[in-house]
C-alpha cells in the first residue's frame, strides 16, 4: 500500500486523515486521543470534532481512507497478465508492508477492537471481503485464461489470506523480523502448487516430442 505520509494532503479531512495516521504509529489505539491527534494536525480538538464526533467516528473514517488507498494502488497495477497481477497483489499485502510496522500494531490493535465496536467490525470485513474478491478476481481471470489450473478460486483466495494475516499478526505479536518475506515466499509456494502445476506439466508435455507421438 501506499505509505500515507508521503501523500499531499488535497482536503481538510485528508489532512485529517494524515495527522490520525501519524498519531497512531506514533502512540498505537490504546494511547490515541483527539488531542494527540489534533496536535498532529496543527489544530485544536474542536477542528477535529468539527468533522467528527468520537474518535471511534474518526477511526471508523479512517479506516475507510486505509481501504481507499489500498483500493488506488492496486488500480495502479497496469498489467492484465493473470500471474503478474497475482504476484504484484500479494507484493502489497506482503512486502510493502515490511516498512509499516507502526501501521500493522495500530491496525491489530483496532481488529482486536472489531468484536466490540461494529463499525470497526464492518470495515474490516468490507476491507477483508475487498481483497478476497481482488484475488478471486485475478485467479477466475486465470483460469479462464489457462493460465491457472481449474480450482475453487474462492477457496484459493481465503487460503492466501488465511497467509497473509498469520503473517501480519505474526510480524505484529511476534516481533519476527522476516516473517513477512518468508509469508510471501509460502504464498507463492502455494500459488505454484495449487494454480499452475497442471498447467505447466500440459504446456511441457505439448512441447516434448515424445509425448505427442502416436
Amino acid at each position: 500500500m501506499a505509505d500515507p505520509s508521503e501523500e499531499t494532503p488535497s482536503s481538510t479531512d485528508e489532512e485529517i486523515m494524515l495527522a490520525t495516521y501519524r498519531a497512531l504509529c506514533e502512540y498505537g489505539y490504546a494511547d490515541l486521543t483527539i488531542k494527540r491527534i489534533a496536535d498532529e494536525y496543527g489544530k485544536s480538538t474542536a477542528a477535529i470534532h468539527y468533522h467528527y464526533d468520537t474518535k471511534d467516528d474518526l477511526l471508523a473514517a479512517f479506516l475507510d481512507y486505509i481501504l481507499d488507498q489500498f483500493k488506488d494502488a492496486v488500480h495502479e497495477v497496469e498489467t492484465t497478465d493473470p500471474e503478474q497481477r497475482l504476484d504484484l497483489l500479494l507484493d502489497k499485502l506482503l512486502v510493502d508492508l515490511r516498512d509499516h510496522q507502526d501501521l500493522l500494531v495500530a491496525m491489530l490493535e483496532m481488529r482486536s477492537q472489531a468484536p466490540y465496536t461494529d463499525r470497526f467490525s464492518e470495515r474490516f470485513q468490507q476491507n477483508d471481503e475487498y481483497i478476497r474478491y481482488m484475488l478471486r478476481t485475478v485467479i477466475d481471470h486465470g483460469i479462464e485464461e489457462g493460465v491457472f489450473d481449474d480450482v475453487d478460486a474462492e477457496h484459493v483466495a481465503r487460503t492466501l489470506m488465511t497467509i497473509v494475516d498469520g503473517a501480519r499478526t505474526r510480524a505484529v505479536v511476534c516481533d519476527e523480523e522476516d516473517v513477512l518475506t518468508t509469508a510471501r515466499r509460502a504464498a507463492d509456494e502455494y500459488v505454484t502448487a495449487v494454480l499452475v502445476s497442471d498447467t505447466r506439466d500440459a504446456v511441457d508435455d505439448s512441447a516434448d516430442p515424445e509425448t505427442n507421438e502416436r
